[in-house]
């Protein structure tokens, strides 16, 4: 039973949560007030007596973790940031202010922020991902907490999420539902239907606790309750959207709206609101994660004989996994298709069968590397595009990532169109701050993926379901992220240059030897998609004389071919471009042999082969053109 002085302070926190929601979003003239009001009580019972956290050492090992995932409800975030201390008034008032850390949806650029929220049905899954960590691998004492707003109840990654902290037995996983009915445009598909929740809820593998979401007692007694549970817990909390200000309350119309000055003066009169202050938290105990042991330098394999890089990919991580204690690997159950299975026999503890549910094995991912892990997340490339919106929000969230898609383009062969990533490269290339990576053989995708380990922020690797030959076996530690290689050519004389990545440096190398002592042809292995290495291309186009063929298993759109010009048009280039080949997927492909399929989309040597004839011609026709 909460003790009267308790009571007291978890009132006047609540008060002050309601009040400061209203301050900031009203001197910002934006914002989510309502959808903060309906969640204060259930903030100001667990900040005041079960959120373990020293404010003053936000990367403490055993702080607990709160993820809004109603990320809307900022102004809440932040005037909890207030109660605890963390900001003061004077940083309250510049919420959603050009330059401020208090931007409109919470962001990692304050400390005590894990991730990035506001597009929902996120941060719980990220919180899943959070919890697993600490249970699984760093067998850490901290709890994790999420708010979760009704609307996102709608969106499947939020279900995928519990349906994986039942399967894992999150015990310090807590979901915390606000359900107050409405929604942005009117009320909730259930409304407050509790019980239905509940048995949703229940049906996911965790433990529903339904209680009102006003009831301070009964809000403790739940949260004392999950602390200490043998399982998953979810509080499925009815509330009032607007509550504590009469003319709010259960209104539809107010999501996202503000109040002007006059009609916040009446709300903070009815609440009673004082002048903010810090109020008293709890710290978790004193721990420290098990000591690692110290980083060791990867035993790559070398390889001699054709292999697929998505083999390579595999043993590579199970190098990595051997030589570092805080590498992770998360697979969507296509591990021996990615070969991420090869992590798994090494270092079993360390990997994360996520099943065929592509968002909750990213939001698992960045989830983990909030607390220093390093996490490897694979499946086929097609399949990545589900989770696009997790990435996309990663890159916002400040995650280092590091995901593999396999079986891309059409070299995949039979498997037909639904199974062909020929998307990835454009969706991977328009995430902020990612690197796009795309080996052409096993010596160099071991070493890509040791240097996505080592690089902060999104990385992204593509790897081919065919063996493929071998290009290089030596000269590993020339790789490097916004590298290329040329693989044939590369002298002063060099008529034509062609442009490759991955299953098409192959065909292009078929390409140029065909016409060896014929017409010569610098073929360059553009391996680095992005960054991509303009000086490398710069050097192609002035030696050819702006004459380029730039040829990719990927739809037109997005991928190599636009990177290309992308860099040129930067450095000022494309006016010397001359002649400009691009051969890419243009039809919609089918099945059919890998073979038979690249010659179809136009893209396997005969084509580059042609490509390059034509380039050449315009070369030799530009030189027996009388000039005026």
């Amino acid at each position: 039973m909460t003790t009267p002085d308790t009571l007291t302070a978890m009132k006047a926190i609540a008060r002050q949560l309601r009040a400061d929601s209203i301050r900031c979003s009203t001197e910002a003239g934006s914002g989510h007030p309502t959808s903060s009001l309906s969640a204060a009580d259930l903030m100001a019972v667990l900040l005041a007596g079960h959120l373990r956290y020293d404010w003053s050492k936000p990367d403490d090992p055993a702080n607990d973790h709160l993820v809004f995932s109603k990320g809307h409800a900022s102004p809440l975030n932040y005037a909890l940031f207030r109660a605890a201390g963390a900001i003061d008034d004077d940083e309250l008032r510049t919420y959603r202010r050009f330059g401020s850390r208090l931007e409109g949806h919470p962001t990692p650029i304050l400390p005590w922020v894990d991730v990035a929220t506001g597009s929902l049905g996120q941060g719980l899954p990220i919180a899943v991902g959070i919890a697993l960590a600490g249970k699984r691998v760093l067998h850490a004492p901290y709890h994790v907490w999420t708010l979760t707003g009704d609307s996102e109840l709608a969106e499947g990654s939020i279900w995928e999420g519990l349906d994986h902290a039942g399967h894992e037995g999150l015990s310090n996983f807590t979901a915390i539902f606000d359900i107050n009915r409405l929604g942005q445009r009117g009320p909730t598909d259930l409304g407050w239907d509790l019980d239905a929740y509940a048995s949703r809820v229940k049906a996911f593998g965790c433990d529903p606790i339904v209680i009102d979401g006003h009831d301070l007692d009964a809000i403790d007694d739940a949260l004392a309750r999950a602390r200490t549970a043998q399982r998953p817990t979810v509080i499925v909390a009815g509330t009032i959207k607007g509550k504590g200000i009469s003319f709010l309350e259960n209104k539809e119309g107010w999501h996202g709206k503000t109040l002007d000055p006059e009609q916040a003066e009446q709300a903070l009169a009815e609440i009673s609101a004082v002048e903010s202050r810090t109020f008293p938290t709890l710290k978790p105990e004193p721990w420290q994660p098990r000591l690692r042991p110290a980083p060791q330098k990867p035993q790559w394999k070398t390889y001699s004989e054709p292999l697929a890089t998505r083999k390579a990919y595999g043993e590579a991580l199970a190098a990595l996994g051997a030589a570092r204690a805080d590498i992770v690997v998360l697979d969507a159950e296509v591990s021996n298709s990615t070969h991420a299975e090869d992590f798994q026999r090494t270092a079993p503890e360390r990997f994360f069968e996520m099943y065929i549910a592509e968002q909750q094995m990213v939001a698992a991912a960045v989830g983990m590397q909030v607390v220093g892990l390093v996490p490897f997340a694979s499946t086929f490339a097609a399949f990545m595009t589900r989770a696009f919106d997790f990435i996309r929000m990663a890159a916002i969230s400040r995650a280092t990532l590091c995901l593999c898609g396999s079986h891309a383009g059409v070299s995949i062969g039979e498997d037909g169109p639904s199974q062909m990533a020929l998307e990835d490269l454009a969706m991977m290339r328009a995430v902020h701050g990612s690197a796009v990576l795309y080996p052409c053989d096993a010596n160099q995708t071991a070493r890509l993926v040791g240097l996505m380990a080592e690089r902060q922020g999104i990385s992204y690797l593509r790897t081919t379901r065919a063996e493929t030959p071998i290009l290089y076996t030596d000269r590993f530690d020339e790789f490097r992220v916004g590298g290329s290689r040329i693989v044939r050519g590369g002298q002063p004389d060099d008529a034509v240059a062609v442009i490759a990545a991955g299953i098409t440096v192959h065909e292009a190398i078929k390409a140029a030897d065909v016409l060896k002592g014929t017409i010569k042809v610098r073929v360059i292995d553009a391996y680095s998609v992005k960054p991509i290495d303009t000086s490398t291309l710069l050097d192609a186009v002035r030696t050819t004389g702006g004459r380029l063929c730039v040829v990719e298993d990927h739809w037109a759109e997005g991928g190599l071919g636009d990177a290309v010009l992308a860099a040129l048009a930067e450095a000022g280039a494309v006016g010397e471009i001359v002649h400009f080949v691009h051969l890419a997927v243009r039809d919609m492909p089918g099945s059919g042999k890998p073979a038979e399929l690249l010659d179809a989309a136009k893209i396997s040597a005969k084509h580059i082969t042609a490509a390059i004839h034509e380039l050449s011609g315009a070369q030799r026709r530009e030189r027996n053109t009388p000039q005026a």
